[in-house]
């Protein structure tokens, strides 16, 4: 037996001084300041052991395989630990070790070999002593350390962990700090799972009443590349005060001046930072490490590896798109029209699964046209990846889907006509736009050969696309007519699962050869536009997006109209429509069983549309069959009387304007976008039933994993991947998903703080919220309201000028009339309509679907009004000029010239 310590070789150490002798040694031997130290190793406890006959009962619990019984013989064991005398011999080692420490306290801690490894942490299993002082003290506590190896919390944890109970144990002996203020360095966030950040948690005095609980600490995080400090929290300093004196701290320490101050100053937080960033480089992976400041300056106490699950919190999907982008590559990030899919916050569930199926769907896209085995394989480098996910809202990984528009002929053009249905406000330099390549050829040869043939399979597809449509819409109600009527109530989740699978495989195989219908359309709509503006130079703008509708009978406005008769029937009786305009929305339905007339005609529209819902491609957001409620909503909308019916001002212009065969060439063309729009809406009413089909399903796992334990509550499930949610029924361990959704809600919670950025820039991978902060997600501030007189241009959508008040909304409730105000639309929206006098929307194209919807219904529309929602307020008196796109606030009483 000898007393170990810095001057021991690393093997020893690694081998008999346990997990906290190890990282000491690391930090010293780095050149980490590191108060003095000494350690009783393995063997001495052996010693102690044998001396006093308790070799054989150490021997047999660690072998022993039952909770219980390790816990009755832990029990035993302990008490004879306690009982046994300490031998003089290592009485005299005890005395040697805590000499060389000088005089003054010290801190007496067990360092168990498992200890600190780098899947186990074992924190707060074993006991560590504080303000140890004299050699009899100091003799009690490594006792009381050897005792603890056998604590019952550390016997649960080493079997929850599915690992032996300690039997080898050591003592460490170290100088313990007089602290001005101590706490705990995480060089990657455990939280949020970000490796880019660090977490630094802070008290006054000694640090084991941020350890214990006991107090509330200063918590800083940092953005590691830059310094910069992302977030502080300060303690609740008043608790601190009345528990530092069982912690070992002066209490003038922390008088009433310092209550109200960071425990940090901001050159200790980044002293404490770059000391952060050298350590994880010396030990090559994040440290969780225990640091002290007295009047010499900064201490490290303690290193060991961080076991979170780094890279599965929330931040492995809260940052980007999971692409390895080079250090000087830059990504372009526009939420342009996924806001109508996908507004606002978003579950990690609904992001990752509609990444998922763009990835699957756009690669069949590339195989459909014929594109060779090897270039398909290199898109498979971006089309997992054509969309983004940031602090919870989704975004466009632009420069890939131009990448995606240059796989089928007619690049120049498409793109341009892509620009405009995203409702991208910032068209893509030439110089850029030309580089962004679906994939490379090996020679020249190659590639005029692989463009030959898929141009040939593209102009097959432009004149069969009718068929092809056809034939798709007969297979996907086959599988929807299948898998919709089932009995989701009486299945189990793993049921749920496997109907889950069959129906995402299928469709989602199925899919991705009609994505060239988006192709014919951007074609079509391109040379819709260049034809228009050779035969009628002069048309103005809202013509080019009124012209090419889908047309009157457009399948996506058969809910507005069914909303209209619905409130047709409501409007006709008083009683009914107080009841819809008095009641709360979640009340109206039970109130209908004294109305079974109207009840019966309710229901036969959730039959018939039961699956949409607001934000209805969001899996977490119930439908109308879930929660009804929206419909009332929609309904006490739709209650005003408002025309219904296709604005003509195209065709009276047409008319006008083109005659004899250039009308019929231009007829001609304008029937095939026609066409080709009608098919797309029927394709998204596709889309819509499907996830509403898919909803059902993850509700019951949702509620399957709820009742395994695997989460708290069903609408946890949301807040898992869908990779993850799989996982839950092939076998993955599921051990940690409570704690990860449980991260994931609170960062949401700090996500829905942020201003959201139309469109930003990130350049490598290595991007960290600093960077972000610098390109516009920030906290949300108030922005003053605009003043009469103010103009707000965009983008002119449908004809029309209107005047009337103003109801800025989220959802389409209340507009009863006025003039709907809205950031963003989605599908669900369409049933509003009606009753909206004008439409204003701050994000989105004329190539929309509530655009084209507003068209037909004759709406007047203006898209990509910068900023209206925010300068705008409810009640405020507006003009909306659908003709000429613009949106001016007037002063109260104010009328248009000639009203």
């Amino acid at each position: 037996m000898q007393v170990l310590g810095p001057w021991t070789d690393p093997a020893s150490i690694a081998a008999r001084g346990g997990g906290k002798a190890r990282g000491l040694h690391k930090l010293g031997s780095s050149g980490f300041r590191v108060p003095d130290w000494t350690v009783l190793g393995t063997e001495v406890f052996a010693e102690f052991t044998t001396r006093g006959g308790l070799t054989d009962a150490v021997t047999e619990l660690v072998a022993l395989d039952d909770l219980d019984a390790a816990l009755a013989a832990g029990a035993t064991l302990r008490g004879w630990i306690a009982a046994t005398p300490v031998p003089s011999e290592i009485r005299v080692l005890v005395t040697d070790a805590y000499t060389r420490l000088g005089d003054g306290s010290i801190a007496v801690r067990s360092s168990v070999v498992a200890e600190d490894g780098p899947d186990h942490s074992y924190a707060g299993q074993f006991d560590s002593f504080l303000n140890v002082n004299g050699i009899d003290a100091v003799l009690d506590r490594v006792r009381d350390c050897w005792v603890s190896a056998f604590s019952e919390r550390s016997l649960r944890y080493a079997f929850a962990n599915k690992q032996p109970p300690a039997g080898a144990v050591a003592v460490v002996l170290q100088r313990l700090i007089a602290a001005r203020a101590s706490g705990v360095l995480f060089t990657a966030n455990p939280i949020s799972g970000a490796r880019d950040e660090l977490m630094i948690s802070a008290v006054y005095g000694l640090g084991e009443g941020l350890v214990s609980g006991a107090v509330d600490a200063d918590s800083v995080v940092v953005d590691k590349s830059s310094g910069a400090v992302l977030e502080t929290v300060v303690g609740d300093k008043d608790r601190l005060y009345s528990a530092v004196g069982e912690q070992g701290c002066a209490i003038s320490d922390v008088d009433a001046a310092h209550r109200e101050l960071p425990v940090l100053t901001a050159a200790e937080i980044a002293e404490i930072t770059e000391l952060g960033r050298k350590v994880q480089a010396e030990f090559g992976t994040p440290q969780d490490v225990e640091w002290a400041l007295d009047g010499e300056g900064l201490w490290f106490l303690q290193a060991r590896p961080i076991t979170t699950a780094l890279g599965a919190g929330p931040n492995a999907l809260i940052r980007g798109a999971g692409e390895v982008v080079p250090d000087d590559a830059q990504r372009i990030w526009d939420n342009s029209n996924i806001i109508e899919s996908f507004n606002g916050l978003t579950s990690p569930l609904t992001y990752t699964t509609a990444a998922d199926i763009y990835g699957r769907v756009y690669h069949g896209y590339v195989k459909s046209l014929g594109v060779p085995d090897e270039q398909v394989r290199q898109t498979e480098q971006w089309t997992p990846v054509l969309l983004g996910y940031f602090h919870g809202r989704v975004y466009y990984n632009l420069l890939h889907w131009y990448r995606m528009v240059g796989v089928a002929p007619g690049y120049p053009l498409n793109r341009k006509v892509l620009e405009a249905a995203l409702g991208v406000a910032e068209p893509l330099p030439n110089d850029i736009a030309k580089t962004l390549r679906p994939f490379t050829f090996r020679n020249p040869l190659r590639r005029m050969r692989s463009r030959a043939r898929t141009t040939v399979t593209y102009l097959r597809r432009l004149f069969g696309i009718d068929a092809m449509v056809e034939q798709f819409m007969t297979d996907f109600y086959r599988v929807y007519d299948e898998y919709d009527t089932l009995d989701y109530t009486a299945m189990s989740g793993a049921e749920a699962y496997a109907a889950y699978r069959t129906v995402d495989r299928d469709l989602v195989e199925r899919w991705g050869p009609l994505m060239v219908l988006d192709a014919i359309l951007l074609s079509c709509t391109g040379a819709m536009f260049l034809l228009t503006k050779v035969l009628l130079p002069k048309a103005p703008e809202w013509f080019l997006y009124a012209v090419v509708g889908p047309g009157a009978d457009v399948e996506s406005a058969e809910p507005a109209r069914a909303m209209k008769a619905l409130a047709e029937v409501a409007r006709a009786d008083p009683e009914l429509t107080a009841l819809v305009n008095s009641t709360a929305p979640e009340q109206i339905y039970p109130a209908l069983a004294g109305r079974p007339d109207f009840r019966e005609q309710v229901d036969a529209y959730l039959d018939r549309y039961g699956y949409r819902s607001l934000d209805e491609l969001k899996l977490e957001t119930p439908d109308l069959r879930e929660d009804p409620s929206s419909l009332f909503v929609m309904l006490r909308s739709a209650l005003p009387d408002a025309p219904l019916g296709h604005r003509d001002e195209a065709e009276d212009y047409l008319d006008s304007h083109l005659h004899g065969v250039r009308r019929r060439v231009y007829e001609r063309l304008r029937g095939k976008v026609s066409r080709c729009a009608a098919h797309r809406e029927r394709l998204r009413f596709c889309r819509t039933r499907a996830f509403g089909m898919v909803k059902r399903m993850i509700r019951v796992m949702g509620r399957d994993l709820a009742a395994r334990g695997v989460i708290d509550e069903f609408a946890d499930v949301f807040f898992l991947t869908v990779h993850e949610l799989r996982g839950c029924y092939e076998s993955a361990d599921t051990a940690g998903f409570r704690d990860l959704v449980a991260a994931r809600k609170a960062q949401r919670v700090k996500d829905a703080g942020l201003v959201a950025p139309a469109r930003f820039v990130t350049t490598g991978s290595a991007f960290g919220r600093a960077e972000l902060a610098s390109q516009g997600w920030v906290p949300i501030t108030d922005t003053p309201a605009a003043e009469a007189g103010t103009v707000f241009a965009g983008t002119p959508s449908a004809a029309g000028v209107v005047e009337g008040t103003a109801i800025v909304v989220d959802e389409p409730r209340d507009v009863a009339g006025g003039i709907l105000v809205a950031y963003r639309t989605d599908p669900g929206w369409v049933a509003a309509l009606p009753s909206a006098s004008a439409l204003v929307i701050e994000r989105g194209s004329p190539l929309t679907h509530v655009a084209i919807v507003a068209r037909e219904l004759g709406v007047p529309t203006v898209v990509q009004v910068k900023d209206v929602t925010k300068m705008i307020r409810t009640s405020m008196r507006i003009r909306v000029d659908g003709t000429h796109g613009t949106v001016t606030v007037l002063a109260e009483g104010e009328v248009r010239d000639g009203q």
